[in-house]
């Protein structure tokens, strides 16, 4: 083996912790976490797994993101979203699998990654790359293609339920719930299909528009796309086991201060998303806006259209509730939402004013959280 190649693994070193972790975990994981009334351990647990997980989910993007640079636009970003939202997924499926009481869990966690990313990433990385470049110019047909999709897949999931009478609550009936599941694989990968090779030219950079290749400048490594692709996915199998693992902390730690349900959900989608936003909104400070909106309408649109499919087909399997529809105040803000990216998105240029408009919504959904 080359020296250059046990460099390269020597700085993988997470990965043997990772792997370690879900060892004692698997072993010692039941005694440990069957009482957390203990502040200092239930910390420690919580510290713990917190901190692996994360630490894997940005090696995940590390390595997609290497991908994504030997790959090209738009294939590469399509790694490092399916990568990330591949992880979501996964969490909620396996929570739901594993856990009990908690039919809501990915209705939370899929409403969160929509406003995490709509508001808070989207506005983000508008207002910074817009104090640092003052107008930033991406491709309108490739962002407007995202919304025709991310628009309707998001209502008929989070919102229809609240006004479907086949079944009791915000929930479908097996029917329904069958026809969401084939509608939204379907729609999805006709979307991939035009993304990468019908009107591949739809989500890269406007001829002309300042081309920065953001993720070169950081992944300079000369590692094959075997290599990246291999480490990506054994990165991806403990955050698998280690995400049933962190359920029962954050479960414990929203019980014990009375904190709302669905903050459980927000906090899955913002660990899941946190390494996302960073990639997003280097690429926008860069002035590789194209490469920012693909990655965050991307990431909604994969949210939506992979685990409104996954969790369903898991009710109807196990025969658990999936409760889908929004309340009132949630489903207004989820509706402003939508409306203001369609706006945001009408143009193909951006600049401050549109972060920052954003970035409102996104602390106003924060307050819903905590006041509703």
């Amino acid at each position: 083996m080359s020296s250059s190649a046990l460099s390269s693994l020597r700085r993988e070193w997470m990965l043997l912790v990772a792997y370690v972790t879900t060892a004692l975990f698997l072993i010692f994981g039941k005694s440990w976490l069957h009482d957390l009334s203990n502040p200092l351990w239930f910390t420690l647990m919580l510290v713990w797994l917190l901190a692996v997980i994360t630490a894997a989910a940005f090696a995940v993007v590390h390595h997609a993101e290497s991908l994504a640079v030997r790959l090209g636009e738009p294939l590469g970003t399509l790694v490092l979203t399916l990568a990330v939202i591949g992880i979501e997924v996964m969490m909620i499926s396996a929570v739901m699998l594993t856990g009990e009481g908690k039919p809501a869990l990915a209705r939370d966690a899929m409403f969160g990654v929509v406003m995490i990313v709509l508001n808070g990433m989207v506005g983000l990385a508008l207002l910074l790359g817009g104090l640092r470049h003052h107008e930033q110019e991406y491709n309108l047909r490739g962002a407007n293609s995202f919304l025709s999709l991310i628009v309707p897949l998001t209502v008929l999931g989070l919102v229809l339920p609240n006004f479907t009478e086949a079944s009791p609550g915000p929930t479908l009936s097996g029917f329904q719930s069958a026809f969401m599941v084939v509608m939204s694989i379907s729609i999805y990968v006709i979307f991939l299909i035009i993304q990468n090779w019908r009107h591949r030219e739809y989500f890269v950079r406007p001829v002309g528009g300042q081309a920065i290749a953001v993720a070169e400048a950081d992944h300079g490594e000369t590692n094959s796309l075997t290599y990246h692709g291999t480490l990506l996915v054994m990165y991806l199998l403990p955050i698998v086991f280690l995400s049933e693992e962190i359920a029962l902390p954050i479960d414990h730690g929203i019980e014990v201060l009375h904190a709302p349900a669905a903050l459980g959900g927000f906090l899955v989608a913002a660990l899941i998303l946190s390494p996302e936003s960073l990639s997003a909104t280097r690429a926008a400070l860069a002035n590789d806006l194209q490469r920012s909106i693909n990655i965050l309408l991307g990431s909604v649109l994969a949210s939506i259209g992979l685990t409104i499919p996954a969790v369903l087909t898991i009710g109807l399997v196990t025969h658990k509730t999936v409760v889908l529809g929004l309340d009132p105040a949630n489903t207004l803000l989820l509706i402003l939402t939508l409306a203001v990216s369609a706006l945001t998105f009408t143009r193909d240029r951006t600049n401050v004013l549109m972060g920052a408009v954003h970035l409102l919504l996104f602390l106003a959904y924060v307050m819903l959280l905590f006041e509703h």
